[in-house]
């Protein structure tokens, strides 16, 4: 299994989206997007390199495992 590493906004996006969100809203430098049947929404900052703490708490609210992840990631 690779590790997680920091992603570009627009990769972390496309990874959320073939998951079955959508955007919600813009605000500044940060997208929400969202889902129905999830908690609260994902938000993700327009940042060159997403943080690997960010890209884990939103994996935990979105209820994504790694594996999940990475299959979502390479079809990005």
């Amino acid at each position: 299994m690779p590790r997680l590493a920091p992603i570009h906004w627009k990769k972390l996006k496309c990874v959320f989206e073939k998951a079955g969100f959508v955007f919600q809203r813009e605000e500044g430098d940060h997208i929400a997007l969202f889902k129905s049947g999830v908690s609260r929404p994902i938000i993700i900052p327009k940042y060159d390199s997403v943080g690997l703490d960010i890209i884990k708490a939103n994996m935990r609210t979105a209820n994504m495992s790694r594996e999940q992840y990475f299959a979502l990631l390479a079809q990005c």
